[in-house]
């Protein structure tokens, strides 16, 4: 194959001829070998060192990811191109893929980026590839002439990907010493091995600390070398340079530019990560919120007590009866009741619910039985369930505010949470949340009120939602949570009139979580503005539907979490994200969840 040639990408849908688990990697079922066929003129088949951008059909992910061309078999009998992928299992778009089926279509765009250059005919050549990064340089390594090269594959653990190369000389080394040499790739290849063996070119592929290394050791020989490189990509086609590298030439678009790179151009730039910490066989995942910001845990009031910092939000789990017979709703660390008034509510009329694809519109309107009603008939049956019950508080007034407060100060509640931001409702709500004066005042009046630990929910729609939070915690709030839903609006394009009868609603889900995640963000930068005895806890909401979410928030600054409309996807999500936690604190050394509060701030 010539791989000088230029090739032309086309966009198609693709069938899957087989996906096989690689028996020889490890773990077991990590890495997939995907074949895939699709009809392709000559010009566009891969040479080697290219890729396409893949994904699954369906899908639950936006983007295509881009995965290296492994083999390539061009125009079968029926006229079709046939490509195989080796797939490293790692998030939700290569699951997708490993988990396709003979028969079943993908969406292919490609051949993308540029190709290993050819060598000179008496070139003596080194192939290096580590673990997934085998796949591009063996598809080198197989259009070579055999016995051509020698070839070095590196590994934690196992090998893979090496079984159709030919090299004159092949070197295996293992993390845990499984295959070949015991160690990383320096265990066998060497600036000294380099000059020794006399290579005058080297290609490579592999993660970004082994491609450091090999652009090392061939400056210290004064050995050439092509490094293929592997960045977060959106488009594949060099228009949204989402994907650039360092270069002495400046930023380089790696899926245009490259992915090959000569070594010499590449700037590889200081990564800080986190110190590992030995991994853990018990956590502490529970939280304490003491009431009248107070640290002190002989504080006349009782703290609310989390087992562990996952909540079911206001609104999205009625009163915690309805999910009973799906899950033990006791393994929650709370529930926070729908949103409480002093009289009942009918809610909205209309339309309340709509589906949007990344998220969920709702118009409910505070439908609710009123706290007396409340007091009476539903809350006895919470405080049965055996987890910490919060009550959500709301209103039209101010007066209405604090008789319910009176009312359900008087009651067994583990908490009240003041909602001050419900965005539908034509009055109160979301107003006196919009002001650091209204957000501080109606705080100020309850808190006179209540000696419960008193949770403030702020509206992500107030200009300046970090001052408003202040205010609330200078007026008495025992944590802050935030946020609310957005507002938004929804067209019926067949009668061409706006969806919700009140035209805005509320909006939440997936679309929302990075700006809910940057409010929690904002707000804990300015909590430790305050001394450490006036700072309270924040519990993240918005769009939080894994246990991932989760971590991102707490290490945002949240000390807990409000899951909402992700149990209506996933009915198990809350308690998924529970196990997931304390699955990820073991492995990552987080003694407790204060411990982990922050740790990306």
């Amino acid at each position: 194959m010539n791989c000088d040639k230029e090739t032309i990408p086309i966009f198609c849908e693709a069938q899957v001829e087989d996906c096989q688990s690689v028996e020889e990697a490890v773990p077991s079922g990590s890495v997939f070998l995907l074949t895939v066929s699709f009809s392709a003129q000559e010009n566009s088949v891969p040479a080697p060192g290219q890729f396409f951008m893949l994904r699954a059909k369906p899908s639950k992910v936006l983007l295509a990811r881009p995965i290296s061309v492994f083999e390539v078999i061009p125009h079968t009998g029926m006229g079709y191109t046939q490509v195989k992928f080796m797939i490293l299992k790692k998030g939700q778009g290569t699951e997708e893929l490993c988990a396709l089926k003979k028969g079943d279509f993908l969406e292919l765009l490609g051949p993308c980026g540029n190709v290993f250059p050819l060598p000179d005919k008496n070139e003596k050549i080194c192939i290096a590839g580590g673990g997934i990064g085998i796949a591009p340089v063996a598809g080198f390594a197989k259009t070579l002439p055999p016995k051509s090269y020698d070839f070095y594959a590196s590994f934690k653990s196992g090998a893979y990907g090496i079984e159709n190369i030919s090299p004159e000389n092949l070197v295996i080394t293992t993390d845990d010493g499984s295959r070949g040499i015991r160690g990383m790739i320096s265990a066998a290849l060497t600036a000294q091995v380099l000059k020794e063996k006399k290579y005058s070119l080297v290609y490579a592929c592999g993660p970004e600390p082994m491609l450091r290394y090999i652009q090392k050791i061939c400056a210290e020989a004064g050995v050439k070398s092509f490094l293929s490189l592997e960045s977060k990509m959106a488009c594949g086609m060099g228009a949204c340079l989402g994907c650039t590298v360092k270069t002495k030439s400046g930023l380089k678009r790696c899926c245009k530019d490259g992915p090959v790179f000569e070594a010499t151009e590449i700037i590889f730039e200081e990564k800080k990560s986190a110190q590992p910490k030995p991994p853990l066989e018990k956590v502490d995942l529970s939280v304490k919120i003491f009431a009248h910001s107070s640290n002190d845990e002989s504080s006349a009031s009782k703290p609310l007590f989390l087992k562990n910092p996952v909540i079911a939000a206001s609104g999205t789990f009625g009163f915690g009866e309805e999910y009973k017979n799906i899950f033990e709703i006791a393994s929650l660390g709370a529930i926070a009741s729908k949103g409480l008034t002093l009289e009942a509510r009918e809610g909205n009329s209309g339309v309340r619910i709509w589906e949007t694809p990344s998220g969920l519109m709702n118009s409910i309107g505070l439908q609710n039985p009123g706290i007396p009603h409340f007091i009476r008939e539903e809350f006895p049956a919470m405080k049965k369930i055996g987890t910490s019950i919060i009550a959500n508080l709301s209103g039209s007034t101010a007066e209405d505010y604090e008789e319910g407060a009176r009312l359900l100060e008087g009651t067994d509640a583990d908490a009240i949470e003041l909602n001050i931001s419900c965005p539908n409702v034509s009055k109160g709500g979301a107003a006196f949340g919009m002001t650091c004066e209204d957000a501080g005042g109606i705080t100020s009046r309850i808190r006179k009120i209540v000696s419960k630990p008193l949770i403030v929910k702020l509206t992500p729609q107030a200009n300046d939602v970090a001052a408003v939070a202040m205010s609330c915690v200078a007026a008495g709030a025992d944590a802050i949570s935030l946020c609310n839903s957005f507002q938004g609006v929804a067209i019926d394009i067949e009668n061409a009139r706006p969806v919700f009868e009140k035209i805005k609603a509320g909006f939440g889900g997936p679309a929302v979580r990075p700006i809910a995640l940057r409010l929690v963000y904002e707000v804990f930068l300015e909590m430790k503005k305050l001394p450490q005895e006036n700072r309270v806890p924040i519990i993240g909401i918005g769009g939080i539907a894994t246990w991932r979410d989760a971590v991102e928030f707490i290490m945002a600054g949240a000390s807990a979490v409000q899951v909402g409309t992700a149990t209506f996807a996933n009915p198990f999500a809350m308690i998924q994200i529970v196990k997931g936690l304390e699955e990820f604190m073991k492995r990552k050394g987080y003694a407790s969840i204060e411990e982990m509060r922050g740790a990306a701030v």
